[in-house]
């Protein structure tokens, strides 16, 4: 049989989950992968160093998957921080769950925690920006330093709270897994209400003008 003269990085990304999930284990060799799929090796190093750089981009094909489905809808483009947020972790699960099987082997079957897992070291780089250029807004520190660290902790605590969330969708056994999307749902408003500062600029107008009024009596 020939081999095929194009190949594209979804097919190898399909054909790797496939096996993977057949087979319970990552293929032997990638010279073997490639021959059990009809194409040659030097192929899979157009796209991938190794089948770990290959497991990285998947949750990257994850993350690229909701962003460009989300970019579609002319009401999301209209959204706040909060709502934008909400809606990619919507959509990003839909796409979890159209891959459950691959995803739970994937992030079961390593050891250590999923903030230490190499595998989604990708997908977080990608989230990370995405939570910056949402422009989420915070207390005006008037200071750089503070500024970047405060945007830093910002980020990071994003981070956590996405695995987090990913590892209660892994354990969720409700029927069509509800309790994730109530559970994200009130994880983003709780994240959200935290960092607000709105009641914060309140109190403090509301401290200037007792101030002033004080003097202004006095």
């Amino acid at each position: 049989m020939a081999k095929k003269k194009t190949l594209k990085q979804s097919d190898i990304l399909t054909s790797y989950m496939d096996y993977v999930l057949m087979h319970n284990q990552q293929p032997k060799s990638v010279y073997a992968f490639a021959k059990d799929n009809n194409f040659e090796e030097q192929q899979f190093y157009q796209f991938f160093s190794s089948f770990d750089a290959l497991e990285q981009s998947i949750f990257k094909v994850f993350f690229d998957n909701t962003i460009a489905v989300l970019e579609k809808s002319e009401d999301y483009l209209t959204f706040d921080a909060r709502n934008k947020l909400l809606s990619f972790y919507f959509t990003f699960f839909e796409n979890l769950t159209a891959n459950r099987s691959y995803v739970s082997y994937t992030l079961q079957n390593h050891k250590g925690s999923l903030k230490s897992l190499r595998t989604l070291a990708l997908l977080k780089e990608q989230f990370v920006n995405y939570i910056d250029l949402l422009n989420i807004n915070t207390i005006d520190l008037k200071q750089e330093q503070l500024i970047k660290l405060q945007r830093r902790s910002l980020k990071e605590s994003a981070w956590l709270q996405l695995l987090i969330t990913m590892k209660f969708w892994l354990d969720d056994t409700s029927p069509s897994f509800e309790k994730t999307d109530v559970f994200i749902e009130k994880s983003v408003r709780a994240s959200f209400d935290l960092i607000d500062t709105t009641p914060l600029k309140s109190l403090i107008d509301f401290g200037k003008f007792i101030y002033k009024e004080k003097i202004h009596m006095n």
